[in-house]
């Protein structure tokens, strides 16, 4: 399956447009799980429900100017960025951009992300948070939006990342502590 979706990735870099039908039936329950995993942290009155993330992140995956792809990792990796600029757009078109004393200092657990992102505004608050840490270290910043955005596990972080599952499980603390800093300033 693996080298399937390599093989349509590299047909869909190429131009081929009926390569992308192909792609969906392939990666469409992966995507799935890790927008049900993502959605499941967001408020219960959402209105984004996971088929539509899932639906909009493929789309602008392989739309008119789709990137090109170094397998299926980076694909997933590619995902996740879209997961939360979609998460983001929708909370900042929700009209939740100020912030305010109201907010509460949330701690990161050990598993995916904030333990309660119940509002938009702590997500606008995390996603401040991780451009800061992409502008210091990109890979870090790569880590947490494939364990956050899509809730990949430590190994499959690892896969889609191409380092030992040690060194992503380092860098997840790190992380997590470096952003708990920078979020906690606010």
């Amino acid at each position: 399956m693996d080298r399937d979706v390599t093989r349509i990735l590299s047909a869909i870099e190429n131009g081929d447009q009926a390569a992308a039908s192909e792609l969906l039936p392939l990666v469409y329950d992966e995507l799935r799980r890790l927008a049900a995993i993502r959605m499941k942290q967001e408020q219960p009155d959402h209105t984004l429900q996971p088929t539509a993330l899932v639906h909009e992140a493929f789309l602008r995956l392989v739309g008119n100017n789709s990137p090109q792809w170094d397998g299926r990792g980076h694909f997933f990796a590619a995902a996740a960025e879209a997961m939360r600029r979609i998460l983001i757009e929708n909370a900042r078109r929700k009209g939740r951009i100020k912030r305010g004393g109201e907010l509460q200092q949330q701690e990161f657990n050990d598993t995916i992300g904030v333990d309660s992102a119940e509002n938009a505004e702590e997500l606008l608050t995390l996603d401040e948070a991780l451009t800061k840490l992409a502008e210091e270290d990109l890979q870090l910043a790569k880590l947490v939006e494939l364990r956050y955005f899509t809730g990949l596990t430590i190994e499959e972080t690892a896969k889609v990342l191409g380092v030992s599952p040690r060194t992503t499980k380092r860098n997840w603390t790190y992380a997590r502590a470096w952003l708990q800093r920078e979020i906690s300033k606010e």
